[in-house]
This record gives structure tokens, C-alpha cells and sequence, in this order.
């Protein structure tokens, strides 16, 4: 495509933005249908005119018109960065996350076209429900030969285990989506549909959210209809049918922060007012399902969950799972939980279904389906074998049962694609195992406008799209289409839409001929006891991660301000100090800052410092900066939804600007000593920022607390250790080493401005020891620890409980009994056994706080420190 002229996006062009579009759109290619012109596209040159809603779209781009688009896209662009919107693309092997690709242009829907989907859509989720109700219960249909047995009960998908199990309502489907596609006679057909965890709920939130800001005007003078109603409804849907609780407490399950969609499940759980779970928060006893919190197990009545039903239960299902809750088809089986959607629907995704649907829905619900399939062959059965192998150049071959451990499965294919002898490939793989293949008819997807930004300016290009439309339940055997969808756009040339294949999305707005339905989830009048129900609890697995992330971001600074004191002094004018050099080398040993086996300080500077540089950057084996920068992001990536996008952006780019660096001085053969203080000079700024961001910016509850107590916990048990091994090789009592002492205590002005040139044992005791206003004081962080652990506790304020008391008392130590001196003047026994006792007693409350609010049941959970 010729790149645009400039002078078209001049403001002052007197065409109106409607006619430009209509001018700039190149005609999608003939046998599609073209959404922006509503028709479907003829071998001809002439244009035809832009439907009214996309004229009207246009008309309301603003004074800016056409030529602000440009402008829009780079915003856009940047909203979805800023708003850390991400999605894993597996054919991206760059990394796990990439930011959330939206186009800047809507697929506007037409009231006409909607009604076909939306009477279509409610029509067929209730003939899955009941295909579900009937498979589970009587299997009438498999009797009678309209479901044959190899797509139910020789489907993996399908769970004996269930069988005669009535859920909740009598529903077993509350959430359904649909993938359609428009063919060139402008009719909307069905190409698949998913049951057992459809995603596009969140991200479409997020889509409207962000086009509607990019194109306020247009979106109200569309009369495009609001989806908030439906959420609401679902959610009033859900609270009815639970089993039990006044009011319900519904979670959603999510695999984890390593899943594809996750941000998607921590952002509906956020906008459903939900609480976010992983397998083990869960936890099954007597039948019932349980959150295990700090507080002890709370009942859970209702889950959404968003992993495969596979994963669920490894007592009953996949046993290497670690995603699921051991025990919980039983408490679905008790009735005791209400699961959205409920197990076993996976038979339902196979596309060979969709060739039986028709004759389903006549027995079931008796009625013809308003919205047709295209036209699908299963080729177990050898009649639809014989019809379709002549037609395999026309069609796409799919797996029966896609993404099925021990089945046959593949991606799909078009058979346009392929030659002659792979079509024979093709045919006679069919034919030795014609169960494991379905054969669907080839619909050239309709094109819809988007803005590309690859040449020049910017300009209008066609892309393939597939509409996925969801239908919810809002009561018991009752649904409602949510009026809007995920558009999924096909990269550039392709004709295969798939966000996991590198494409796009897009908006959907659907117009209406009434009044739009504006209402929120906001509730006016709120009570002191729904706002209580709405303060999540923290979950033991959020604690523990909360826990770590701080005992990982102390240890990350304490490593950060150790290195780059280590490595000014090893080039300072103090190298030929044999007890600090020995202090250094044992610190760092102590704090993974170099491998075992390296040569002292002393006995080779160069070797020490050289190790010192290259272990800086190593996440593999080591556990320098590198490593603790990982671990802080790994953490915080388990407790995102707890975490500002702010706070989340400056973890991600520590770690990543850091690792960049080291890769690169090793690329170069050294990480020198200069390019290393630079590098860990910025990690301690951005670090800095972090703790500033911890310190001031999040809520004081008890995911704090914990946090709070990570951060002491580390603190105590990294200086109590600095100090005793500066006592005990004589370092402190050198002018190199008692500076050193100061520094990496992060107290040389207050020290100089308190005592001046003083340097002896009892300023130093008495700064970093006994002084309670100093944070960096061994007296401030244990008074700080007691405190905390006693407010997790629930103590009142003042009041200390038993964990509290396992910290010595800083009300008890005094200067003159630290520094009395042994036998020995240069020993302290007093100060050296309080050391000890510091560092001892805080890794053993460590210890006691994992026993206690981690770990809930016999089973050891997941940690990031573990």
C-alpha cells in the first residue's frame, strides 16, 4: 500500500472526516464482507458509500478530525502500556508478556445485526445447558442416537465422576462464549464456542474503557449500549443460586500470574468485587470449600473459575495438578459450592458438536436454531467421511478434541493452503483415524477498518475479524447477551484471527434504537456492613508473597549498598587494611555477593573484586543482585492485583535495567568495576523508589503488616550479622572499618553530625544499636518488629503478644552494659551475645510467622522464598 500524503491530514482539508475516510479506505478484497461499508466487496473501482454509523463515527471525531487520529493512536498505545495490560503470546519468543494489542478503530454493531446474534446466542446457550443437563442425567440423547458416544463419554472432557450430579439452579452453564464471523451475504454463522473458561471478559472491559476515552463524542452519539448492567446481573445471578450464605462469597480462580489472561483475572475480579484465589488458597473440609486467610478458613459458596476442568482436583482428575483444590468435585457433589462454570462442559467446545446442535435443539428445546453453524463433518462417521474428502481444498481440518492430553491434536489447518500431495497427506490421515478429525466449511471472514500506523502518518487497513460474544446467566436457567464482545482481529494477510498467533482486538459497539441502559456498578447508597463485606481478605498465599516481597526488597538493598561499599573500598586508599578486608569478604560470602571458594580479599583483591562484578548480574546460580531483583518482580507478580500499576512498573524496569546492563558488560567480556557502581547506583535509586512506594503508598492492612515485617525480619538478622563480624575481626576498630560500619548502615551524616571525629565503640553502639529514632538501629527495627507482629496479632495498641516477646527488649539494654569489655579489652560479651540473640531470634520469628499464617493445613504451599 502506498503510504498516505501528509498534506490529507492537514486540519484545515475542507472534506469532512467522513468523506476522507470514505476516500483514504482501500476496498477490502472481493468475496468479503466490508464492515465499514456494510456490503460485501465487488471486483469494481468504484467505492461504495460508508454505512451511516460509520459516517457518523467519523463526523464526530472533533475540530481535529482526521488528522488527530494519528495522535489517538500513539495515546491509545500508551494507555495500554501505562495500564500494564498484557496478554502472553505463545508463537512470541521475545518473553511470557507482551503489552494488549487494540486497534484504535470500534466493529460497530447495527440494532438489526444484534438481534440476530442476541436471539441466536440465548438460544443455543440454553441447548448446551440442556445437552449438559441431559449427558449428566438421563443421557437421552445418547440413547437415542443423537449425540454419538465417542464426542460424550470417549471425550476426556467428560467426568464420570459428575454423572447424577444436579448443580446449583439447575444451571451449568453461567458463562458461554461464542465465535462468529460474518459471511459475504452479510449473515453472522457460528464457528466455535468455548464453556469451560472463556476469556474476553475482562479484556473487552478494558477495550471499552480505552477506545470510549479516545472517542467520547462519537461513543454517546452512537447510542452504543453499556455492558455494566450485565455484569450486574450476572453477579445477582450468581448470589442467588449459591447453596448457602447470607451474603455469598463468591471467588474467582485463577492459574496464576504466569497464565496468559491473567491480567484479565485479577482486573474482573477487581471489577466484580472479587476475591482473587489460586488453587492453594483453597482448601476442602467436610465437603465444604474454605479460603485459607490470616484469620483462619473463611467459607467460600461460589467460584468463577478460569482454569480447565483437568486441572481442578488432583485427588480426582490430572493428580500432577497444582493448580486445582484436592477434594473439590466432592464438596460440588455434597452441594456445597456453586462452580462457574460447572466441570465437565470441555466435550462441549469440540467443533464436531456444532454438526449435531440442529438436531439436538429440535429435541431439546423444540425449536430450529436462528443462528447457523457452519456447516461442520465429524469424520467418525463414514458418511460424513465420504462427503467431505472431496472437499478438503475447500474447508479447514480441526482436531475433534483440541488441546487433549493423549488425543490426537493439531492446529488447525486451511486446506486452500496446502498442495496437492499434503491434501493426500491430509485425507489419508483422516482416514486411518477419522474420530480425531472435524472438517469445517472455509467462510472468507468479513474486514473491518483499522488503523495502521506502519507507513507515514497513518492509514486505514482492512482485517480479518472474528466476533466473540458472551452469554451470561442472570438466575437460575435464565441468560442475557452481554450487548458488546471481543473483536479478534487476523494479522496483516492472515485469514486466522487468534490473539495466541500474534493478532489484535478491537472494541464492539452495539447501537441501539432505545434508551441505553446506564447503569453502574457503583453503588449510591452503601451501608458500614457492605463495606465491610467489601474488604478482601488477605489470603495465606497473598500474606506469604506479601511477606517475602519485602524480606526481598531489604535483601536486594542491603546487597546493593554492601557491593557498591565493597567495591569503592577495594579501590580506595583502605585496601591494605587486612580486617576490613576480611570483614568484606565475609560479608559478601554471607550475602551471596561472591561463590564459595573465591579467594579472600586479602589474599587476591583483583580475583575477589572480578567475582564480586560478574556474580552481580547472575539470576541462575547465584544470589546476588541479580537473583533478589527476580525475586522481588516474581512476588510481586503473585500479589499484582494488591499492587498499584505504578508500583508494578518500577519492579518490572529495575530488574530489567539492571539485567540489561550486566548482559551487556558481559557481552563485552567484564561487568567493569565503573559500569557496575553506575549500575548498582541506579538500582539503589529505583530501589529507593520502591521502598518510598511501600512506606507510603499502600493501605496499612495486614498484607502490609507482613510486608512490613519481611522488610525487619531481613533488616535485623543483615545488620546484627554486620556488626558482630565487624566486632569479631577487629575491623570496628579501625578507622577504615568503623567508617565502613557507618556507611553500610546507611548513617554517615547523622553519625559525623552527632559525634564529629569521635570514633569509638560506645558513639557507634549508640547510634546503630540503642538509638530508637535511627531506622537503621537495631533498637528501632526490633521495638518496630515487636509492635507489628502484635498488631497483626490483633493485639490492642501497646499490647505485645507471645511471638512479640520471642524479639529481646530494647527497653532493657543500656550503653554502659553493651560496652563493658571482657578479659580482652577489644571483646564486648555483652554486645556480641545481643547480636547473636537478634540475629537468631529474628529468622526464628520467621519461622513461627510461616507456621502460623502460611500454613494453614499439613500441606506445604508455594513460596517464592522458599
Amino acid at each position: 500500500m502506498e503510504p498516505l500524503n501528509e498534506s490529507l491530514f492537514d486540519a484545515q482539508t475542507p472534506e469532512s472526516p467522513a468523506a476522507l475516510a470514505s476516500a483514504l479506505a482501500p476496498a477490502v478484497r472481493p468475496g468479503h464482507f466490508d464492515e465499514l461499508r456494510g456490503q460485501a466487496a465487488q471486483a469494481s473501482a468504484d467505492k461504495p458509500p460508508l454505512t451511516p454509523a460509520w459516517n457518523a463515527f467519523f463526523d464526530q471525531l472533533g475540530p481535529g478530525g482526521f488528522a488527530d487520529l494519528p495522535r489517538r493512536a500513539v495515546s491509545l498505545e500508551r494507555q495500554i502500556r501505562d495500564n500494564g495490560v498484557t496478554y502472553n503470546v505463545y508463537a512470541d519468543a521475545d518473553g511470557p508478556q507482551r503489552p494488549w494489542s487494540l486497534d484504535l478503530f470500534p466493529l460497530i454493531v447495527s440494532p438489526e445485526s444484534w438481534s440476530q446474534i442476541e436471539a441466536g446466542v440465548l438460544q443455543r446457550v440454553r441447548v448446551l445447558d440442556r445437552v449438559m443437563a441431559d449427558v449428566y442425567g438421563p443421557q437421552q440423547m445418547l440413547a437415542e442416537g443423537l449425540l454419538p458416544d465417542a464426542l460424550v463419554r470417549g471425550h476426556p472432557g467428560y467426568l464420570r465422576a459428575l454423572h447424577g450430579v444436579r448443580p446449583p439452579g439447575d444451571t451449568w452453564l453461567h458463562i458461554a462464549a461464542f465465535d462468529l464471523a460474518r459471511g459475504p451475504d452479510g449473515n453472522w454463522w457460528v464457528v466455535s464456542q468455548r464453556t469451560q473458561a472463556p476469556s474476553g471478559l475482562g479484556y473487552l472491559l478494558e477495550n471499552r474503557l480505552a477506545i470510549t476515552r479516545q472517542f467520547p463524542q462519537a461513543f454517546e452519539a452512537l447510542h452504543v449500549q453499556r455492558l455494566a448492567a450485565t455484569y450486574s446481573a450476572m453477579m445477582d445471578g450468581l448470589q442467588r443460586m449459591c447453596p448457602s450464605g447470607a451474603p455469598p462469597h463468591i471467588a474467582l480462580l485463577t492459574p496464576g500470574p504466569y497464565n496468559e489472561t491473567y491480567f484479565e483475572h485479577a482486573y474482573l475480579a477487581r471489577y466484580l468485587g472479587l476475591t482473587l484465589v489460586e488453587g492453594n488458597d483453597l482448601t476442602v473440609r467436610d465437603q465444604r470449600l474454605y479460603l485459607k486467610t490470616l484469620q483462619g478458613l473463611r467459607p467460600v459458596h461460589g467460584l468463577i473459575k478460569r482454569l480447565d476442568d483437568q486441572f481442578l482436583d488432583p485427588l480426582e482428575l490430572r493428580p500432577d495438578s497444582t493448580l486445582g483444590v484436592p477434594g473439590l468435585l466432592q464438596a460440588i457433589r455434597a452441594g456445597n459450592v456453586l462452580v462457574a462454570n460447572m466441570p465437565g462442559s470441555a466435550f462441549l467446545e469440540s467443533p464436531a458438536l456444532l454438526g449435531f446442535l440442529p438436531g439436538l435443539a429440535r429435541r431439546l428445546i423444540g425449536e430450529k436454531l436462528k443462528l447457523p453453524a457452519l456447516p461442520t463433518w465429524w469424520c467418525g462417521e463414514r458418511a460424513a467421511l465420504e462427503a467431505v474428502l472431496p472437499q478438503l481444498g475447500e474447508c479447514a481440518i480441526k482436531p475433534t478434541y483440541p488441546g487433549i492430553d493423549g488425543q490426537t491434536s493439531f492446529d488447525a489447518v486451511l486446506g486452500s493452503r496446502l498442495g496437492r500431495r499434503e491434501l493426500d497427506e491430509w485425507a489419508g490421515r483422516i482416514v486411518r483415524d477419522g474420530d480425531a478429525h472435524t472438517v469445517q466449511s472455509y467462510l472468507p471472514l468479513s474486514q473491518m477498518p483499522t488503523w495502521a500506523s506502519d507507513m507515514g502518518p497513518g492509514h486505514i487497513s482492512p482485517r480479518a475479524m472474528l466476533l466473540r460474544v458472551f452469554a451470561v446467566s442472570d438466575g437460575a436457567r435464565s441468560w442475557r447477551v452481554l450487548p458488546g464482545g471481543l473483536a479478534r482481529l487476523a494479522g496483516r494477510n492472515a485469514q486466522i484471527a487468534s490473539m495466541q498467533r500474534g493478532g489484535s482486538s478491537a472494541d464492539v459497539w452495539v447501537q441501539t434504537h432505545g434508551e441505553v441502559d446506564r447503569t453502574t456498578l457503583l453503588q449510591p447508597h452503601a451501608t458500614p456492613a457492605s463495606l465491610a463485606r467489601h474488604r478482601a481478605p488477605v489470603t495465606s498465599r497473598a500474606a506469604e508473597n506479601m511477606f517475602w516481597l519485602g524480606r526481598y526488597t531489604e535483601r536486594a538493598e542491603n546487597a546493593v549498598r554492601l557491593a557498591r561499599l565493597t567495591l569503592n573500598l577495594l579501590g580506595s586508599e583502605d585496601q591494605s587494611s587486612r580486617p576490613l578486608l576480611d570483614w568484606l569478604h565475609r560479608m559478601a560470602l554471607r550475602n551471596a555477593l561472591v561463590p564459595a571458594g573465591v579467594p579472600s580479599a586479602p589474599q587476591s583483591r583483583r580475583v575477589f573484586e572480578r567475582a564480586l562484578v560478574a556474580e552481580l548480574g547472575d539470576v541462575a546460580r547465584g544470589g546476588s543482585v541479580g537473583f533478589s531483583l527476580r525475586c522481588i518482580r516474581q512476588a510481586a507478580a503473585a500479589v499484582r492485583e494488591r499492587l498499584s500499576q505504578d508500583t508494578w512498573n518500577q519492579i518490572v524496569r529495575t530488574e530489567a535495567e539492571f539485567l540489561r546492563r550486566a548482559a551487556e558488560q558481559a557481552g563485552e567480556g567484564s561487568f567493569a568495576t565503573a559500569a557496575a557502581l553506575r549500575a548498582l547506583e541506579s538500582a539503589s535509586t529505583a530501589l529507593a523508589a520502591m521502598t518510598g512506594a511501600q512506606t507510603d503508598r499502600m493501605t496499612r492492612d495486614d498484607a502490609w503488616r507482613l510486608l512490613s515485617i519481611g522488610r525487619h525480619i531481613e533488616r535485623l538478622g543483615f545488620l546484627s550479622s554486620a556488626l558482630a563480624a565487624g566486632f569479631d575481626g577487629g575491623a570496628v576498630h579501625e578507622v577504615s572499618g568503623f567508617e565502613a560500619m557507618v556507611a553500610l548502615f546507611d548513617s554517615t551524616i547523622t553519625f559525623h553530625a552527632r559525634y564529629q571525629q569521635r570514633r569509638d565503640v560506645a558513639t557507634l553502639v549508640d547510634l546503630l544499636v540503642l538509638d530508637t529514632e535511627n531506622p537503621r538501629s537495631l533498637a528501632w527495627v526490633t521495638q518496630t518488629l515487636r509492635g507489628r507482629i502484635a498488631r497483626l496479632a490483633g493485639s490492642a495498641p501497646g499490647k505485645l503478644t507471645a511471638l512479640s516477646y520471642e524479639l529481646p527488649d530494647p527497653a532493657t539494654w543500656t550503653l554502659e552494659h553493651l560496652c563493658a569489655t571482657g578479659d580482652d579489652p577489644a571483646t564486648h560479651p555483652a554486645l556480641a551475645q545481643l547480636l547473636a540473640g537478634c540475629e537468631t531470634a529474628a529468622y526464628h520469628v520467621s519461622d513461627a510467622i510461616g507456621t502460623r499464617y502460611f500454613t494453614l493445613t499439613s500441606e506445604s504451599l508455594r513460596s517464592v522464598g522458599a
